[in-house]
């Protein structure tokens, strides 16, 4: 099975990290997916993705000492093999799994995700599970020396028969739950591990491998970032999206950090192989870290945010309670102008980029359609121009614009201005954006 033939845009949807941290149970997630359905369903958004362990029954309640509290108790069935924890998931009893809260969410019409630790449990490792299939134990499998240094639930998996076979079982687990979508932790960044302990590489082949092999289309997205740009052709041979920062939240310098970010992989965005900007913190956020909050970001930045990414194509993954979304909020994900952005034959290119101001291009290869952001990265008001030549095509005559005059359409406030003396110009808030559709 082609692993991009499935995806004709950047995948977008709802993650459980931002406001549940580990705690999220099965009713909250059923909460936000009706939500989505309802509301967000109709403009691309389809995926419910249960992030960080769910296999954990007492993941969260000693907070303030650990995220992941160290070898503590974890659902796993008779193969080694994680499995939603019954406290929280009571649907899973009886090793249903996933299965019955991903047909729920088919059932409105969405697919379901999880978030999964590259390795193999600890504990299964320590228990001699024996593989699914195969004469091989868990501790067979197992890298003891390849751990993860902020979460101590995994070993890392031999490149090994007994690794694969390992994998397979998996992700054929996976397939009969109904997965869609699998975030895999651990994986994407080998600077964490300075010592060269790091098997990401190979882990990450031979979970491309046990995909092949289940006989399901599944998302496979990388974490956590940088990427490694030298390595743009290995994630995109075996991935469909992988983060290209470290855990991103509302906080102004990330987010300025990441036209830079943007700029490094702009040209690595194609069908099927979309770099990741990480999710969109937006709404409330934090519960599951202790302190429920309002995103941080000001509305200017949160539309800054939004353009950005949409500009870029990367994956859309709202991280807010959605029951709790304001109505401003809910618009900002679902103008359809903007979001247009990431269909399929798009293409986005930074084309300036200093200290104060970046302007962004995203094209449609097909129409010659043109859009253009102003981006203020600077703290006060700034006027912010770019000849239109730069923008249209040669030629482009034949769509109606003419070298030195346009009919613009400004594409969150919807209203229409024209080019001045050749060029797109707009006086734009600190930390704003202006995004024209020519």
């Amino acid at each position: 099975m082609d692993k991009n033939s499935f995806l004709n845009r950047p995948p977008m949807g709802w993650n459980s990290y931002d406001y549940y941290d580990t705690t999220v149970t099965e009713a909250q997630v059923k909460a936000n997916a009706d939500y989505l359905a309802a509301h967000l369903k109709k403009y691309g958004w389809e995926y419910v993705v249960v992030d960080i362990q769910w296999y954990a029954p007492n993941a969260g309640t000693k907070r303030a000492q650990h995220q992941y509290i160290p070898f503590d108790e974890m659902e796993m069935d008779a193969y080694g093999r994680l499995q939603p924890a019954v406290s929280r998931f009571p649907s899973s009893a009886g090793g249903k799994g996933f299965g019955p809260l991903a047909e729920y969410v088919h059932g409105l019409g969405l697919k379901f995700g999880i978030h999964i630790m590259r390795g193999i449990p600890r504990k299964a490792a320590q228990d001699h599970c024996p593989i699914l299939g195969t004469a091989s134990t868990a501790d067979e499998a197992a890298d003891p020396y390849s751990i993860c240094p902020w979460n101590p639930d995994m070993y890392g998996v031999r490149p090994a028969p007994e690794g694969q076979a390992y994998y397979d079982s998996l992700f054929s687990m996976y397939a009969q739950w109904g997965v869609d979508f699998v975030k895999c932790d651990d994986i994407c960044h080998s600077w964490l591990y300075p010592d060269g302990s790091f098997s990401g590489w190979e882990e990450t082949r031979m979970i491309h491998r046990a995909i092949e092999k289940c006989g399901r289309p599944i998302v496979l997205s990388l974490s956590p970032g940088p990427a490694h740009v030298d390595r743009a052709w290995e994630y995109c041979e075996y991935a469909n999206m992988w983060r290209i920062t470290d855990d991103f939240w509302d906080q102004w310098e990330p987010l300025k950090t990441m036209f830079y970010r943007c700029e490094l992989w702009q040209d690595h965005v194609r069908k099927g192989c979309y770099p990741d900007c990480d999710m969109l913190p937006l709404g409330r956020v934090g519960k599951g870290f202790g302190q429920e909050r309002e995103v941080l970001f000001t509305k200017e930045e949160q539309r800054t945010m939004v353009t950005l990414w949409c500009m870029f194509r990367s994956p859309l993954m709202i991280g807010a309670e959605l029951t709790k979304l304001d109505d401003w909020t809910l618009s900002l994900l679902t103008d359809p102008d903007i979001l247009a952005m990431q269909d399929e034959g798009r293409r986005g290119v930074q084309i300036r980029r200093t200290d104060a101001e970046a302007v962004w291009k995203n094209e449609d290869i097909r129409t010659g359609e043109v859009c253009v952001a102003l981006f203020n990265l600077s703290d006060e008001e700034r006027v912010i121009s770019v000849p239109l030549d730069r923008l249209v095509p040669c030629g482009t005559q034949a769509h109606g614009v003419q070298p030195q005059d346009a009919e613009l359409l400004e594409l969150w406030e919807k209203k229409t201005e024209r080019s001045k003396n050749g060029n797109v110009t707009a006086s734009v808030p600190a930390h704003g954006v202006r995004v024209y559709r020519i």
